[in-house]
């Protein structure tokens, strides 16, 4: 009897599983993760030091619910995109482990319970930009720009700079020039991630019907303006030395990674001008060091004031 209740068990055990993995795998984990790393060295800089540890976990938590939410009514308008999509067919909405309804349930309540994260463990300002990037994002960037417009991802990041913005408000209750370099470092620097990335699935956004520059563009053109943002990128990174008080940290990290992105970025260029297609351009090797260069460069920003 005892065994025949555990066989009972483990698909009652299992389907719960499922379930969790499928409203986890909605809020895209790796891309909440990417915009914290942006959020809390802003809270560093913004204290000088070492902010109160309770409102970096207020700030964190409701952060990861504004993106969280965010993310999940993208999952719910993109499903007919993702259904074509090699990369992202597997998403829960897709493969119909979660309900349209549910999913914008989840996302609501998610959007709900960031704001009053936000709002009462930071301040009503944070809550506020955060409801307004998840809005932006919804509307402007899924919604509008992302079927229409081969500059979609240009426009449509503004949503993934605000994280700067919410953790320097969070220690300060307002808006000061170095948290908008921060926003101009993450604005700048999404075109030539996103757009490395685009190469390496061009067919499958075709496929959608999602015009994304290697797809409506040239090898060599995408290349170009790849090449460029990021020189934009490195030069208004530079821009914060002097905009705040920092030590050589914070400048010496903003030089060396920065070469290194122009490096990575100029070779894909080359490669590009050279004819080369698919795998051959490497894209993804600048995709992933343009990862690895944001959170160096974020992790400076956070250090660079506990010492000095």
């Amino acid at each position: 009897m005892r065994v025949a209740v555990q066989a009972e068990a483990q698909p009652t055990e299992a389907r719960f599983t499922d379930v969790v993995r499928a409203y986890v795998a909605l809020t895209k984990p790796r891309i909440i993760e990417l915009l914290l790393v942006t959020t809390v060295p802003a809270m560093f800089l913004a204290a000088g030091g070492l902010p109160p540890w309770q409102l970096i976990v207020w700030t964190m938590i409701g952060g990861m619910f504004a993106a969280a939410s965010a993310n999940t009514f993208n999952c719910v308008i993109d499903a007919d995109i993702d259904e074509i999509m090699r990369r992202t067919r597997r998403r829960p909405v897709p493969r119909h482990q979660v309900s349209t309804r549910s999913a914008l349930v989840f996302g609501i309540v998610l959007g709900v319970l960031a704001t009053l994260v936000l709002g009462f463990g930071a301040n009503w300002l944070s809550a506020g930009l955060a409801l307004a990037a998840n809005a932006f994002y919804v509307f402007v960037y899924t919604m509008w720009l992302k079927r229409r417009t081969s500059q979609n991802i240009v426009w449509g990041g503004i949503a993934g700079c605000f994280p700067p913005l919410i953790g320097w408000t969070a220690v300060t209750g307002s808006v000061a020039w170095p948290p908008l370099v921060l926003f101009a470092i993450v604005f700048l620097w999404t075109p030539p991630h996103t757009w490395a990335l685009a190469f390496r699935y061009k067919e499958d956004y075709a496929a959608a019907d999602v015009p994304m520059l290697p797809v409506v563009r040239t090898a060599p053109q995408v290349g170009a303006q790849i090449f460029w943002y990021s020189v934009a990128t490195v030069v208004v990174s530079l821009l914060l030395w002097p905009v705040t008080p920092t030590g050589w940290l914070y400048p010496a990290v903003a030089l060396v990674t920065g070469l290194i992105f122009l490096g990575e970025a100029l070779q894909l260029w080359r490669r590009a001008r050279a004819g080369l297609q698919g795998a051959q351009l490497k894209a993804m090797k600048l995709f992933h060091y343009s990862n690895t260069y944001l959170a160096i460069l974020f992790l400076s920003v956070a250090i660079d004031p506990l010492l000095f």
